[in-house]
C-alpha cells in the first residue's frame, strides 16, 4: 500500500512538471515574439511594417532560441549519461568548438549557412566528442581530468578557429558575436535546416531514451543486459553532436545550456531518461529563449550577445558544482 502511494505521488508530480515544464516554454516563447526594442501586441501583428517585424524577426529568433536551446540541455543530458560524468556539456568539452570550428571553415570558403554549414558543424561536433570520449576511455580518465581534457581541447580548436580568421579574413564575418552566441542575424534560410536537424536527433534520442538508462548502470552491467556498448556510445555521441551541432550553427558558441538545465531537471528529482531527456528540451528551450529576451530588452534599444547573460548565469553554477563535488563518477 505505501509503495502505491508513493509511486502515484511521484506520477502526479512528474505530470505538473511537465505542465509547468510546457506552460514555461510557451510563456518564453509568447514574450520572445512580444517584448523587445518594439513591443507588439497581437492586434498589431497584421498591420504592415508590425506584421513584417513579427514574420522575419521575431518569429524566427524565438524559434531559434527553442531550437538551440532543446538541442543543447538534451545534448548536455545525453553526454553526462554516456561519459557518465554530471560536470561535461557540449561547452565545457570542445564539442562547442569543434562545431564552431567546422562554422569557421565554412565561412572562409563563403558558406554561411544551410544545409552545408549545419552538416558541417555536427561533423567538426562530432569528431571534438568522440576525441574526448576515446582519449578519456583508453586513460581511463577521471571526472577532473576529462574536464581537464575538454578544456585543452577547446583552447586548441578555439585557436585554430582564431588562426582561420586572421589568415582569411573573409571568415571574420563571424563577429565576436558568434563566439559568445547570439541570435540577432537569424534568418529563415541558417534556421530551417537547423531545425530539421534538431527535430529529426530529439525524436531518435527520445525513442532510444531506455538504452540511455541502461548505458548509465555502467558498461559491464549494460553489457550483461544485452547492450553492444561500443556501438550504442557512438551512436548516442553521434546524436549528441547533432543537437549541438545544429545549435551552434545558428546561434554560435552558447556556453553552460547543457550544464545547467539537466541539472536543474534532475534536481526536481527527475531520473529516469525518458523524463530527463523531454523536461531538459522543454526548459531549455524556454531558459534561451529567457536570457535572449533579457539580452535585447535590459539595454534597449541596444542588446548583448546572449551568450554573455549565459556566462553570468552558468559560470557560477559551475563553480559551485565542483565546490560541492556533485559531478558523479565514472563508471568505466
Amino acid at each position: 500500500m505505501k509503495y502505491s502511494q508513493t509511486f502515484y505521488k511521484k506520477k502526479i508530480k512528474l505530470r505538473l512538471l511537465f505542465v509547468g515544464a510546457v506552460l514555461f516554454c510557451a510563456a518564453a516563447f509568447a514574450c520572445g515574439l512580444l517584448f523587445g526594442s518594439t513591443r507588439l501586441d497581437f492586434s498589431a501583428l497584421f498591420d504592415g511594417v508590425y506584421k513584417k517585424i513579427f514574420l522575419y524577426v521575431r518569429l524566427p529568433r524565438a524559434l531559434a532560441c527553442m531550437t538551440a536551446g532543446a538541442g543543447l540541455a538534451v545534448s548536455g543530458a545525453v553526454i553526462q549519461s554516456v561519459l557518465a560524468n554530471r560536470l561535461a556539456s557540449p561547452s565545457l568539452i570542445g564539442v562547442n568548438a569543434g562545431a564552431g570550428l567546422a562554422v569557421t571553415v565554412c565561412a572562409a570558403l563563403g558558406i554561411l549557412g544551410g544545409w552545408q554549414s549545419s552538416l558541417a558543424s555536427f561533423a567538426g561536433a562530432f569528431v571534438a566528442v568522440m576525441t574526448v570520449a576515446l582519449a578519456s576511455k583508453k586513460f581511463g580518465a577521471s571526472r577532473g581530468t576529462l574536464i581537464l581534457m575538454g578544456v585543452a581541447l577547446n583552447s586548441f580548436l578555439n585557436a585554430f578557429s582564431s588562426a582561420i580568421v586572421t589568415l582569411c579574413p573573409d571568415a571574420g564575418v563571424l563577429s565576436n558575436d558568434f563566439k559568445v552566441g547570439d541570435f540577432s542575424a537569424i534568418t529563415y534560410g541558417r534556421l530551417i535546416p537547423a531545425a530539421v536537424i534538431t527535430a529529426a536527433a530529439l525524436f531518435l534520442t527520445f525513442t532510444l531514451a531506455n538504452m540511455l538508462d541502461v548505458m548509465t548502470l555502467g558498461a559491464e552491467n549494460a553489457a550483461g543486459l544485452g547492450v553492444n556498448v561500443p556501438a550504442a556510445r557512438t551512436l548516442f555521441l553521434l546524436l549528441a553532436a547533432l543537437l549541438a551541432g545544429a545549435a551552434v550553427s545558428i546561434a554560435g558558441l552558447l556556453s553552460f545550456v547543457g550544464l545547467v538545465v539537466p541539472h536543474a531537471v534532475r534536481r526536481m528529482g527527475v531520473g529516469a531518461c525518458a523524463h530527463l531527456l523531454p523536461l531538459s528540451a522543454l526548459f531549455g528551450a524556454g531558459f534561451v529563449t529567457l536570457c535572449d529576451l533579457v539580452a535585447r530588452t535590459v539595454f534597449a534599444p541596444y542588446e548583448i550577445p546572449v551568450g554573455i547573460i549565459m556566462a553570468f548565469v552558468g559560470a557560477p553554477f559551475f563553480i559551485i558544482l565542483l565546490i560541492k563535488g556533485k559531478g558523479g563518477r565514472a563508471h568505466d
